[in-house]
């Protein structure tokens, strides 16, 4: 699992940074891409980078504003020429009629299916190897987080251990893999479940919508081995970033460390910090949180 930046500025576009989308790649899922956010000109940011279109499965919309969806009708449309499978778009109440009325209005005919899923407080989606936990956040417009909890990955068949029990590799080895109660040529009986390592954890990933401190960024972002957070001010101008219902680079941090998640990356960076002020805002965020890193746009971030 990796995340790939697209867009990491508030508000509007700078000549570094564009705004609002990420991808999630799950190589270990048939190559699937869930993309979070479609700010203006995300298919752009796409066309600059390995993530291809037709790998995109599902789309997540934060919120309604417009840095976090107006790339939406662009990116649909030329996704329709280089693909029929379908496509599910989760969002807010409205983010349907959003797509619906621009691509009516501008007789935009899609090739492929869309599944509109309008997300609530509370929510949970179950998928064939995740589950996604949906909270709503504080901000000027509904918004929303979403908890990325991968399945816990069955244990391997522990060979070692069967080796030296003189077992020796051949067919025997699945039915004990499956957990499943073997005689053995020498009549010993084996409970294959002795014989399987615990199962590994899945990953937790927390991206975050727009949002002032709140007590479910933190149920949202608890134990996660990834956080994302905005971090749209630094904490000097935390009247000017509450009061547009955001977060600063220290508000950022406190939340990653209430949480207890094992990384932070900061986003939604105001397009006041240009390059040379960014180690300003990583280093506030490390005086709270060390293991914190800033988003930056078409550069990998494994999981």
């Amino acid at each position: 699992m990796k995340l790939y930046f697209l867009g990491t500025s508030a508000g509007v576009p700078t000549n570094f940074r564009n705004v609002s989308s990420l991808a999630l790649l799950l190589p270990e899922y048939n190559g699937d891409i869930w993309l979070f956010d479609c700010g203006e000109a995300t298919q752009h940011q796409i066309m600059k980078s390995p993530i291809k279109l037709s790998r995109i499965s599902r789309i997540f919309i934060t919120h309604l504003h417009g840095d976090h969806i107006y790339g939406l009708p662009g990116l649909l449309s030329t996704r329709s020429f280089q693909t029929e499978s379908p496509l599910t778009i989760y969002g807010p109440r409205g983010i349907k009629e959003f797509i619906e009325v621009t691509l009516s209005i501008s007789e935009t005919h899609l090739s492929h299916p869309i599944d509109y899923v309008e997300i609530l407080d509370e929510m949970t989606l179950t998928e064939k190897h995740f589950t996604i936990r949906i909270k709503q956040l504080e901000h000027r417009i509904t918004c929303f987080g979403f908890r990325i909890e991968e399945n816990d990955k069955p244990g391997k068949l522990n060979t070692k251990k069967l080796l030296s029990q003189g077992i020796k590799p051949g067919p025997i080895f699945q039915k004990i893999k499956r957990g499943e109660l073997v005689i053995l040529p020498d009549g010993r009986q084996i409970d294959g479940k002795q014989f399987i390592d615990a199962p590994t954890p899945g990953k937790i990933v927390t991206i975050l919508g727009d949002t002032l401190p709140c007590q479910n960024s933190i149920i949202l972002a608890r134990n996660a081995d990834l956080l994302v957070h905005e971090a749209t001010q630094l904490h000097k101008l935390q009247n000017k970033a509450s009061q547009y219902f955001h977060s600063t680079t220290i508000e950022a941090a406190f939340t990653a460390q209430k949480a207890e998640a094992k990384q932070l990356i900061i986003n939604h960076l105001s397009p006041r910090y240009h390059e040379v002020m960014e180690d300003d805002l990583i280093e506030e965020v490390r005086s709270i949180f060390p293991n914190a890193q800033i988003a930056n746009e078409h550069q990998f971030y494994e999981i």
